[in-house]
C-alpha cells in the first residue's frame, strides 16, 4: 500500500538558527514574566495555534492572549527555568521547568498554598520570525499525587492545631494536687489523649486514653471518647460507672474493629484515689511505701455491650504521685528493634529525690529519646503526672 503524503503542515524551505531560537526564547520567556501581554501577543502570527492540556486547541492571536493572561492571573509568581534548546529546521524545543505556587487549585482540586514544580517541553513552530504554532508538554507525573499530598498535610496542620487546642490544658493545680501532662503523636496527629477535670464535688478527675490505629481516623475516634467523656463527667458519678456509660455509647455506634483503653481516676482532698481502669496500660502510683501498679477495671471501650467495670480505692499521702502513660512509652523502640520497657520507666521514676511533675514528664520523654534516638516511633508517646501536695503543718 502506498503511503500518502502528509498534507497536513507544507514543506517549510527556511530553517531557523540556534542564536536565532535562543533570542525568540529569551524574548518570549522575558515578556511573560513581566506579564507584557501586548509585546508577547507581537511575537505570534495572526492565525497561530496553541495546544495545551490546560487550554486544550486554540486559534487565533487574541484567543491565545486570552489564555496567557489567564495565566497570568492565575499563577502571578511563574517563573521558568530552561534546561536545554533544541532546533530542527523551523521548529523549536524548549526543556523548561516551571515553578509557581498553587493559589487557586489545579484540576479541579482545591488550592494548597504550596509550591508546585513540574517539567514542560514548549515546542514552537516558527515561520517569518512569528509563532503558528504553540504546542506545551506537561510532564505533569506524580503532580496529581503531589498536590494531593499538600492538601493532605495541609488539613493535618490544621486537625493538629484543634487537637492541641483539646489538649490545651496541660497542667492543673488544685489546694491538694498538682497535674501535668504532654503528649507527642507519631503522625501530624494521634490518637492519645488525656484531660484534668474539676469535677463539681471539688475532686480533680485525671483520664488518659488510646484509640486504635493511627492518624485522622484515630484522632477522630479519640476526640470522640474524649467527647463523650467529658459530657460523662458533672453527673460525678464514680470512675467504673463512668467507663460503663462510654463503652455502652460507644458500642451503641457499631465501630467494628475500632476501640479504646482507658484510665479513670478521681483524687480528692481527704487523700482517697479511686480508679477504673478499662484495658489500658496499668497506671503507677509512687509512695512511701513503694510502687504500685493499678489495673482494676475491666475490658477495652467499644468492644463488648452492657460491659460493667469494677473499681478500687487507694490512700494516697503526701507527695504520692500517680504517673500515667500510654504503650507508646513501653513500646517506643530503637534502632535494633528494642523496647524501651516498663523496667526502663520505673528507674525514671526511682532516680533519686522525686523532682516536681512537670520535671518529672521531662524526664520521662528525655529518657524515651536518649533510648530510641534517631529511630522512627510507630505509636503516639503520653504521660500525666499528678501528685498530692504536703498539707501545711
Amino acid at each position: 500500500m502506498r503511503a500518502e503524503r502528509d498534507t497536513a503542515r507544507p514543506f517549510v524551505s527556511s530553517a531557523v538558527t540556534r542564536d536565532e531560537a535562543l533570542a525568540l526564547v529569551q524574548r518570549l520567556l522575558d515578556t511573560a514574566r513581566r506579564h507584557e501581554l501586548p509585546q508577547l501577543m507581537d511575537m505570534y502570527a495572526d492565525d497561530a495555534v496553541a495546544v495545551s492540556p490546560v487550554f486544550g486547541e486554540v486559534r487565533g492571536r487574541q484567543r491565545i492572549g486570552a489564555t496567557w493572561q489567564t495565566l497570568f492571573e492565575m499563577f502571578a509568581d511563574l517563573s521558568v527555568e530552561v534546561s536545554d534548546v533544541l532546533v530542527e529546521g523551523d521548529r523549536i524545543a524548549v526543556l523548561s521547568t516551571v515553578t509557581t505556587t498553587d493559589r487557586v487549585g489545579w484540576f479541579g482540586l482545591p488550592a494548597t498554598g504550596g509550591p508546585i514544580v513540574y517539567r514542560l517541553v514548549l515546542l514552537l513552530t516558527v515561520r517569518g520570525g512569528r509563532i503558528v504554532r504553540d504546542e506545551r508538554i506537561y510532564d505533569s507525573t506524580g503532580l496529581l499525587e503531589r498536590l494531593e499530598k499538600m492538601r493532605i498535610d495541609k488539613e493535618l496542620r490544621t486537625a493538629a492545631d484543634l487537637q492541641r487546642m483539646l489538649l490545651s490544658r496541660t497542667m492543673q493545680t488544685t489546694g491538694f494536687c498538682e497535674s501535668v501532662g504532654h503528649s507527642v503523636p507519631c503522625r501530624a496527629i494521634g490518637g492519645d489523649f488525656f484531660e484534668f477535670v474539676d469535677l463539681p464535688s471539688g475532686d480533680i478527675g485525671i483520664v488518659m486514653g488510646d484509640v486504635s490505629g493511627k492518624g485522622p481516623a484515630a484522632a477522630l475516634l479519640a476526640a470522640l471518647v474524649q467527647g463523650m467523656f467529658v459530657s460523662e463527667t458533672p453527673a460525678g458519678l464514680g470512675p467504673a460507672e463512668t467507663l460503663r456509660r462510654v463503652n455502652q455509647r460507644l458500642t451503641a455506634r457499631q465501630l467494628e474493629s475500632r476501640f479504646a483503653t482507658l484510665v479513670y481516676a478521681v483524687m480528692t482532698a481527704d487523700g482517697r484515689l479511686t480508679y477504673s481502669n478499662a484495658g489500658h496500660n496499668p497506671p503507677v502510683l509512687l509512695t512511701s511505701g513503694g510502687t504500685r501498679r493499678l489495673a482494676i477495671g475491666g475490658p477495652m471501650l467499644g468492644v463488648f455491650a452492657g460491659q460493667a467495670f469494677e473499681e478500687e480505692e487507694v490512700s494516697v499521702g503526701d507527695g504520692d504521685t500517680l504517673v500515667m502513660f500510654t504503650d507508646g512509652v513501653t513500646e517506643a523502640r530503637n534502632s535494633n528493634d528494642d523496647e524501651f520497657g516498663e523496667d526502663r520507666l520505673i528507674a525514671c521514676l526511682d532516680g533519686g529525690a522525686a523532682p516536681a511533675p512537670g520535671a518529672l514528664v521531662d524526664r520521662i520523654f528525655a529518657a524515651v529519646r536518649a533510648f530510641c534516638r534517631d529511630a522512627t516511633q510507630n505509636d503516639d508517646i503520653t504521660v500525666t503526672v499528678t501528685r498530692r501536695l504536703t498539707r501545711p503543718a
